[in-house]
């Protein structure tokens, strides 16, 4: 997801829960950063302040719908009069949250955003027998449940909205972890692993291909 507000102790909290739940978050702290950002990347979902140095939220949703940028966008704001809802909405926001607010339900509105999703994005991802649910973190070969981590769904998402494509360890980072993420990228490694143990070895299948000097590949099998 990405975050776009200029209160930066907010908005270090928020990235530190949000990442314990299995968001990887952008952060952007005036409206021209926030807007490069989300034309840049691929995002499940954008909360966006209102009052923004350098361009506004309004505006940056604004440029956003002309660009048939259909993201959902939750406006994030400290007005809460009618007025400034209605204006949220009109510039194409699909919700809308008034400061200060309470952190179960930012959370609840941003996993229904998430369910909700863009006109093209899927409720849930099917490769093969294996089935995502990106908004309830939810993953099942066949009919089992498969438990994974927040950050081991994070990864197999990457994957599996690619299913059938190389995936770079730099694009998996992107996903999964931050657009600024300057760790160990060999980290990806570690995960693709405890993937294959979970979602494959315990059912006899080899979905998840290392591509060498690529990727990875995550492969429809039966």
């Amino acid at each position: 997801m990405l975050l776009v507000d200029d209160e930066r102790r907010l908005t270090d909290v928020l990235v530190s829960g949000l990442a314990n739940e299995g968001f990887a978050v952008d952060v952007a702290h005036d409206g021209r950063d926030g807007l490069w950002l989300a034309g840049e990347n691929d995002y499940d979902v954008i909360v966006l302040d209102v009052m923004l140095p350098r361009l506004s939220g309004y505006a940056v949703c604004r440029e956003l719908r002309a660009a048939r940028n259909w993201t959902p966008i939750l406006m994030l704001t400290a007005k809460d009069g009618v007025h400034d809802e209605a204006e949220a909405l009109d510039t194409g926001a699909d919700d809308y949250l008034s400061k200060p607010f309470s952190y179960v339900v930012l959370l609840a509105r941003l996993r229904a955003l998430v369910r909700r999703g863009g006109p093209a994005r899927p409720v849930s991802i099917a490769v093969g027998d294996l089935t995502l649910d990106p908004a309830g973190l939810r993953c099942r070969r066949g009919e089992v449940e498969i438990a994974l981590t927040p950050k081991e769904f994070a990864v197999l998402h990457g994957l599996a909205r690619r299913a059938g494509e190389v995936v770079s360890k730099r694009e998996l980072l992107a996903q999964a972890w931050d657009f600024a993420y300057d760790g160990d990228p060999n980290i990806v490694e570690v995960y693709v692993s405890a993937l294959r143990r979970k979602i494959d070895a315990p059912f006899g299948r080899s979905s998840l291909v290392t591509v060498r000097g690529a990727g990875y590949r995550l492969e429809a099998t039966s």
